[in-house]
């Protein structure tokens, strides 16, 4: 009898070892921002905007030149959660169902998210934020892995005017019960503090967490607290033209882009700052302003997590991913979707957007904005912090991709990839784990599979320095040596026809993978036409 007490005790001991080692995993927080251009922020070439806390984990951790996403919200949302390309996830064109089980314009079954892998790994999962790949209850993230949720669940809203009891506007949501948002209260300081509410009740479940942050700033509307638009009354007087070329040097001084390539050429459609009126400056200074002070209240929010971490004791164990999902928004329109405008910019009754004039120079250097294949569309900052292993202050050309993180999350906690999901088989994850590239002297991802993109009949192809894009609109190739010409000022198509028709069939096959369908076939039904 006392042998078995003892074996029993033995046995106690070495799954409780066993647990406690498990528990030592990493927790991740992965921060995803919303229409932030490439050079928006002070490590990326923003010198004018404050955001101390993004420097520092710039300094202590690892920037990419090089990552890309899906050049718009709910196709990048896709990818992000479930690492695959954004057809083979259901949401090839947006959150809207076209009939199409690519376009179905919600994750499927055969894509695990996220949460729902980590979970089952024994990680807390927890979301805060824009959701935006799925509308319907059953496509919430309470129902797709997340044990704790605060989220709205649409692309883009008012920042004070949230699913008020007596307006609801846009559906928001805590562990799937309707939330009404406090008056005055800021919705990117609701999603800050939900998350630290979440942090902090996640400790009594004794295992690592993840969670995702989804800012949907600085998604139109402008909106920001009058305070953060004040910072930066005196800031934007030299215009969009000089701050345009002023982000590219600054981005080459911090090593985000090389020293011997030029700036993007300049967008015809852009006027030109110093034929504007002095009201007109004045009014588009105010527009600038308010996006800086968006983006400024971003990074005050991650300054407040990582207090949260600091205070929990676990900000030595975390690792800290912060992207966006797409370039800056272009265009010509002052307001979208509303003709309401019964404050001035930044107010909860404004309704303005960013577009093309200040979002040029936001993506500088790159080419063209959000919803475009070319770089300014698909590329991203991209800032890694984990002290423990990531390098510090290292900037590596990277040439990531959006569908690499969840195998590189996968890595760092141990996750098995199901091989079903909903008892139906689940696809293979087409990414590859970054953790190597993280914390060798490796500069660039080994990557043996082109990269691809399809959006609304836009798409590209990347194959090594080669990338090749097309779009809807002029249905000509064109190709680019991005190593040399990352601004894409240099159309070499004509030249290099055998690379071109190179890119072209790797272009169908993965299509055909991916269950790509030409953009015509559900043009009619679209959200943008």
């Amino acid at each position: 009898m006392k042998r078995y007490y003892y074996l029993m005790i033995l046995l106690f001991a070495f799954s409780h070892k066993a647990v406690w080692a498990q528990d030592k995993r990493p927790n991740v927080i992965l921060i995803l921002v919303d229409d932030l251009g490439f050079s928006d922020i002070e490590p990326y070439g923003a010198s004018e905007i404050h955001t101390p806390n993004l420097t520092e984990l710039a300094a202590q951790g690892t920037r990419f030149q090089e990552f890309y996403n899906n050049s718009i919200c709910a196709p990048t949302r896709a990818s992000l959660l479930t690492g695959q390309y954004s057809h083979k996830a259901g949401l090839g064109y947006f959150n809207v169902n076209l009939g199409l089980p690519a376009y179905q314009g919600f994750l499927n079954k055969e894509s695990p998210t996220l949460a729902e892998v980590l979970q089952k790994a024994g990680y807390s999962t927890i979301m805060s934020g824009k959701w935006h790949v799925g509308d319907d209850f059953d496509q919430w993230p309470a129902q797709r892995g997340f044990e704790r949720s605060f989220n709205f669940v649409g692309g883009a809203s008012n920042f004070y005017e949230i699913n008020a009891p007596e307006q609801a506007t846009v559906p928001l949501y805590r562990n799937n019960k309707p939330f009404y948002l406090p008056k005055d209260r800021y919705l990117t300081d609701e999603i800050t503090e939900q998350a630290i509410g979440f942090l902090k009740e996640q400790q009594q479940d004794k295992k690592p967490f993840f969670l995702y942050l989804a800012f949907n700033a600085p998604h139109w509307p402008l909106q920001a607290p009058e305070e953060e638009t004040q910072k930066y009354q005196q800031t934007y007087h030299i215009g969009w033209d000089s701050l345009r070329i002023k982000r590219y040097e600054n981005a080459i001084d911090r090593g985000v882009f090389p020293a011997d390539q030029a700036v993007t050429t300049k967008d015809s459609l852009t006027e030109e700052w110093k034929n504007l009126t002095y009201s007109e400056q004045q009014y588009w200074k105010r527009r600038q302003q308010v996006f800086a002070g968006m983006i400024d209240r971003v990074d005050q929010s991650i300054g407040k997590i990582r207090q949260t971490l600091t205070d929990l004791h676990v900000a030595d164990n975390t690792i800290i991913i912060f992207l966006s999902d797409n370039g800056a928004q272009g265009g010509d329109r002052a307001r979208i979707y509303t003709s309401r405008n019964s404050g001035p910019v930044g107010s909860a009754g404004s309704y303005d957007m960013q577009n093309s004039n200040w979002s040029q120079t936001g993506n500088s250097p790159l080419r063209s904005y959000k919803d475009n294949p070319y770089e300014g569309g698909i590329g991203a900052p991209f800032i890694v912090w984990y002290p423990k292993e990531v390098k510090a202050n290292v900037t590596k050309k990277g040439t990531g991709h959006i569908i690499d993180i969840a195998p590189t999350l996968y890595d760092y906690a141990q996750a098995k990839y199901p091989n079903k999901n909903y008892d139906v088989e689940t696809h293979k994850l087409p990414g590859i784990s970054l953790r190597k590239l993280l914390n060798t002297d490796q500069t660039q991802v080994d990557r043996t599979e082109a990269l691809c993109w399809e959006r609304a009949g836009n798409r590209a192809v990347r194959y090594g320095k080669w990338k090749l894009v097309t779009t809807y609109r002029s249905g000509r190739p064109e190709l680019y040596n991005i190593d040399v010409d990352r601004a894409e000022n240099h159309n070499l198509a004509s030249q290099y026809p055998e690379v071109v028709q190179q890119l072209e069939e790797l272009y169908r096959a993965w299509a055909k993978e991916n269950n790509v369908v030409n953009y015509d076939r559900i043009k009619a039904q679209s959200l943008f036409r």
